[in-house]
């Protein structure tokens, strides 16, 4: 991977400015450069990006202004490229995500859906109140590795473990992970409908997703 290609696209993601990674990504094309290199180099500074939220260096306003702008550049110019000739960004998974069918809340929810992305996730977001059956049909669509779902509303609990029995009687229960998060979701709540994982926080929630797909930090 060229340090320089990091290095510019590294300052045009800092920028917070669409135009501007967008102009980046274009002029690296422009140098012969393959759209898989550019997505790569991208990755690699996504990752920076989360450490340095991490460690307290970037406010989340500011990671989710950058996972949103790359999230598309990589759909607006090097997805088409990557179609091609064939390509795709490596992934560490493909995710489906939403706010459970009943409850509108969803900051939390983008905030996980952009920090996953971050990490080098494919995320398939479902935005919010999402049906039960509008989780079965993406993950049968996209063949996903993992479901994850957020209730911001107690009474909206439930449908988390509609989702999990309905993906029983499909037949796909073995075939994906789910992981539940929201404010009153608990631990023993993940558990006693046998939920996967449970992150109480965004943060937490792509160390569970990680270690649900097999990746070691």
């Amino acid at each position: 991977m060229s340090t320089g290609l990091v290095n510019e696209l590294r300052e045009a993601v800092l920028s917070y400015d669409l135009d501007t990674l967008v102009n980046a990504v274009k002029k690296s094309l422009g140098k012969g450069l393959s759209a898989v290199d550019v997505v790569n180099a991208l990755t690699i500074v996504l990752r920076e990006v989360g450490d340095k939220f991490q460690a307290g260096d970037l406010f989340l306003a500011e990671l989710v202004a950058i996972a949103e702008n790359v999230k598309t550049a990589i759909s607006e110019v090097l997805e088409p490229e990557l179609r091609k000739v064939g390509g795709e960004r490596k992934s560490l998974g493909k995710v489906v995500i939403g706010t459970v069918h009943g409850d509108i809340h969803d900051i939390g929810k983008n905030i996980v859906a952009s920090m996953l992305f971050a990490a080098g996730f494919e995320v398939y977001d479902l935005g919010k109140d999402v049906p039960v059956e509008e989780f079965i049909r993406k993950t049968r669509e996209v063949n996903a590795d993992i479901i994850a779902m957020s209730a911001l509303l107690s009474t909206t609990l439930p449908v988390q473990r509609e989702v999990i029995e309905r993906l029983g009687r499909e037949g796909l229960r073995d075939k994906v992970k789910v992981m539940v998060g929201g404010a009153p979701v608990t631990k023993e709540w993940a558990e006693e409908i046998g939920a996967d994982g449970y992150g109480e926080d965004a943060i937490e929630a792509v160390k569970v997703a990680k270690t649900l797909s097999g990746v070691r930090e």
